[in-house]
């Protein structure tokens, strides 16, 4: 079994965090005046709307390459729905538009994608997740 482990620390003199995972990094905070944030980077619906749309950007290019297809432009577009307290995301939906070099349908290219996207699946699925705090059995 593959894992990926990413690192976040506080930001000095904010209440922002950094992420890393090897030499990329992201900026994590609130919006401006709520709960400290200064709007200094992502939030967590932002960044769940973007593991999912980049994923699949990902794997469009995934899916064009083992289809022995060309790419040209491709946009995304990822709304989540909020709802409750505590706030969950109870839907997502993705529009995708994507065209071919050779001007043909991409409609295989996004299926395809659609069935190896590992963010999307592993959404629709759902895993469990478990917090613990460092040092504590």
């Amino acid at each position: 079994m593959a894992s990926v482990t990413v690192e976040l620390r506080n930001v000095e003199g904010t209440q922002a965090a950094m992420g890393w995972a090897g030499a990329h990094t992201i900026v994590v905070d609130r919006p401006e005046g709520r709960a400290g944030g200064m709007g200094l980077g992502f939030n967590g619906a932002q960044l769940l709307a973007l593991a999912l749309g980049g994923c699949f950007c990902n794997d469009l290019r995934y899916a064009a390459h083992e289809l022995g297809a060309a790419l040209g432009r491709i946009a995304v577009s990822v709304t989540v729905e909020l709802e409750g307290s505590p706030l969950l995301t109870k839907a997502a939906a993705m529009t995708v538009e994507c065209e071919m070099q050779d001007g043909s349908d991409a409609a295989a290219v996004i299926e395809k994608a659609k069935a190896i996207c590992m963010v999307a699946n592993s959404l629709g699925r759902g895993f469990p997740v478990a917090i613990a705090q460092a040092g504590r059995a």
